[in-house]
């Protein structure tokens, strides 16, 4: 009988933590986030793991790709698109309990804005010229010219709203107004969130979320068949992809992102300055060889930085086919023998096994590389804040990116003046054919010079339990977003 009891209380205890389980996930990550800052970093970590769970912005993306509103429940456009008057929505609180208003507004875009913003994206705030709060729920932006793309660049992570109060501990501590709160960072391991009880919207299904960290392939791969990750947006183990889907317990989930995945060039110093160099290393690479051998078949070639799934896309790919001949006879004409780049690989399986593939290429024509294996942080402070580097393999994950190439000092270093006016003209165009013809020219413009190397748009290629519903398919910006995530039976 105590036996029968002792049973009848074990299956109970594992009906109840079954139970427990539906609404609660477990995501697992390659990369691990810097800190957890989104207004203060740049990598696609970050709001992968924030991206509407922690933080909101007055506008947001879809899962589709839209602008939807979001602490901006709507906006009025002014003066042919100088002046965005946007409305609040009524009742929103910080996780910390304080008062979500116009003023928040003004603080986050000016700080944002101001000569000393360590703000990643800090171009998408340099066309305001003043924020007001004309009421504690209405805030007037002032433009110094027309941009029918603000409410587009009000959606990025970067631009999501804090408050002053809690602003100096954002890395660590993050606080926001979205549907969880921050419970806890165990570095290394993982971050765990919690719904939060005083959320403005719909609430969410889940109580709890857990991101994990699993920088191994081979680790994510056991982890996923053991369980103890119920999803895995970006799966690192491609190859094992046809097995998992074979698998009733699993649903892989296959779809685009806005990851145009370059071999990025330092154009700032020699050789690379040359841009018969550049010429030469485009026609070096062979783009399906490291489709097939790095992602197993996942990703779409591209021949400048533009994703293939918008409107504007025009294949350049043409302009830099594989043609290691070519490649052979520009450098020749460049006088350049015996060159040896530097090549730094971050730690994303892509990197890893594209830079090998791009190693083996570029000795075929004649360049030898040095390649150096980094850790994210390594790589963020050296490649991409320091510009020490030759040649890197990157993933650019943010949408519609392609005015990077007017920043002088990013860490490609083209800028180009006729590129920067193009960017320019861009800026003020709120006409939609206009824009159109623009990004086609920027397109062109980039792939004619050959600034980088451009390898593939990378794919999104998931694998969740089949009982979970909701996640993205696409990736219209870099982010997990949990919102309308559940389980079902």
């Amino acid at each position: 009988m105590l036996d029968l009891l002792k049973s009848s209380v074990a299956a109970l205890a594992l009906m109840a933590g079954g139970a427990a389980a539906q609404d609660a996930i477990t995501l697992g990550m390659v990369l691990e986030p810097p800190n957890l800052d989104p207004t203060g970093g740049a990598a696609a970590a970050i709001d992968e793991v924030v991206y509407a769970n922690l933080f909101e912005g007055l506008t947001r993306f879809g899962p589709d790709g839209s602008i939807l509103p979001a602490l901006a429940s709507s906006w009025d456009v002014e003066e042919d698109g100088r002046v965005y008057v946007f409305h609040l929505r009524d009742g929103v609180t910080f996780h910390d309990g304080a008062e979500f208003t116009a003023e928040d507004v003004v603080f986050t875009l000016d700080r944002a804005r101001a000569e000393d913003s360590t703000n990643a994206q800090k171009v998408l705030f340099e066309g305001i010229e003043s924020v007001e709060a004309v009421d504690p729920l209405t805030v007037r932006v002032t433009l110094t010219a027309p941009d029918g793309n603000f409410p587009f660049k009000m959606a990025w992570g970067d631009a999501v709203m804090v408050d002053e109060a809690s602003v100096a501990d954002l890395a660590t501590k993050p606080v926001g107004t979205g549907p969880f709160k921050f419970d806890e960072w165990a570095q290394g391991d993982r971050v765990e969130l919690s719904a939060f009880d005083g959320y403005w919207g719909e609430k969410p299904a889940l109580k709890r979320a857990t991101f994990r960290f699993i920088s191994d392939p081979t680790a994510a791969f056991a982890a996923m068949m053991a369980g103890d990750i119920d999803a895995f947006p970006n799966f690192p183990t491609l190859e094992t992809l046809p097995q998992l889907q074979a698998d009733p317990r699993f649903k892989v989930i296959v779809g685009t992102t806005e990851g145009e995945t370059i071999l990025a060039m330092n154009n700032a110093q020699p050789p690379l300055d040359d841009v018969r160099i550049r010429q030469a290393i485009a026609h070096a690479i062979n783009r399906q060889d490291i489709i097939d051998g790095a992602m197993f078949g996942y990703g779409t070639p591209i021949g400048s930085h533009f994703a293939p799934h918008h409107p504007d896309y025009v294949d350049q790919t043409a302009k830099s086919a594989h043609d290691p001949e070519a490649a052979k006879a520009l450098l020749e004409e460049a006088g350049a023998d015996q060159v040896k780049l530097r090549l730094a690989l971050p730690p994303t399986p892509y990197a890893r096994r594209g830079g090998e593939i791009v190693a083996a290429q570029l000795r075929e024509v004649g360049i030898e590389t040095e390649i150096t294996n980094m850790e994210w942080a390594q790589w963020l402070e050296s490649v991409f804040k320091g510009g020490d580097f030759d040649l890197t393999v990157i993933s650019h994950t943010e949408p519609l990116d392609i005015d990077i190439y007017a920043r002088p000092d990013y860490y490609f270093h083209y800028a180009k003046p006729e590129f920067v006016a193009l960017m320019d003209e861009l800026q003020a165009a709120t006409d939609p054919e206009q824009r159109s013809a623009l990004y086609v020219k920027a397109q062109e413009m980039i792939a004619d010079d050959y600034v980088n190397a451009f390898l593939f748009q990378l794919a999104r290629a998931g694998v969740a339990n089949a009982k979970i519903e909701g996640l993205w398919e696409n990736a219209p910006t870099q982010a997990n977003d949990l919102t309308g995530v559940r389980w079902v039976e």
